[in-house]
């Protein structure tokens, strides 16, 4: 799992296809009281145990007030 602090633009090298997998989300505090979303994927249709958590990460307050500015700039 990865948890997420700031978030830095990199242009990508090269565009690729990605397939849909299911994503699932909460909302985790800390022994500190610090709150993150938590987003989990989940194997695509494809994936051999079909089902099975693929991905975590964690945003922290600092990366989703980040996110919601770069949404807001790119008019999402």
């Amino acid at each position: 799992m990865a948890t997420v602090n700031k978030i830095t633009h990199q242009a990508l090298e090269r565009e690729s296809v990605h397939s849909e997998v299911e994503c699932t989300y909460d909302i985790v505090t800390d022994k500190d009281g610090n709150r993150y979303i938590q987003l989990d994927t989940y194997g695509s249709k494809e994936r051999q145990i079909k089902g099975k958590k693929s991905q975590s990460i964690r945003l922290s307050q600092r990366a989703i007030d980040e996110l919601k500015s770069i949404l807001k700039q790119h008019g999402f």
